[in-house]
């Protein structure tokens, strides 16, 4: 398993780049993603917003999709991020429970979970994206605040986590490969 765990590319967390990390680890490549990348995403989706937000001081640093210092993008970047390597993302209805997730789909790409974080002694209240991949048979959590992948013994486990994910305010989001 350790021969097995090298192959992974695994992404660790910096400022609130979760998102760049997440998309990186989920496409199993470095600089699939780059900041640059997701912030013209970012600026584009500005840009086609038919409801402009009006510009103020804060909008240099506190951009309506992301923060430019830090990272921190939204939902609409990952959505446009994954559009553009031809993946459909789809929001997962928590009444369903993670049984309802069929994990062998052949289109599943993977799935990303966006959870409720508290940080610095809980003064600090956001949300953290983290990628789940199956690579050779084996489900892997690729979350970049940990030291290195997690696999999951089985498809039970990775309902579990899923059904813990759901339970405690996550988001989960299947990621699937466009039909050709």
């Amino acid at each position: 398993m350790a021969s097995e765990k090298n192959q992974i590319y695994h992404e660790r967390q910096r400022l609130q780049f979760c998102l760049l990390h997440t998309l990186n680890n989920l496409f199993q490549q470095k600089d699939a993603f780059t900041r640059a990348n997701l912030n013209s995403i970012a600026e584009k989706l500005v840009l086609d917003d038919p409801n402009k937000e009006i510009w103020t001081p804060f909008s240099l640093v506190f951009k309506p999709h992301h923060n430019s210092i830090t990272g921190n993008y939204d939902i609409n970047v990952l959505i446009a991020a994954l559009e553009e390597k031809g993946k459909t993302v789809i929001w997962h209805d928590r009444r369903n429970g993670a049984s309802a997730i069929d994990l062998d789909d052949g289109m599943l790409m993977g799935i990303v979970i966006n959870v409720p974080v508290r940080r610095y002694a809980g003064l600090w209240k956001g949300r953290h994206w983290i990628a789940l991949r199956k690579i050779d048979g084996v489900w892997y959590n690729l979350d970049s605040d940990l030291h290195a992948p997690h696999c999951f013994k089985d498809n039970g486990e990775v309902g579990e986590y899923l059904d813990y994910i759901l339970n405690h305010d996550g988001q989960v989001l299947l990621v699937k490969n466009d039909r050709q």
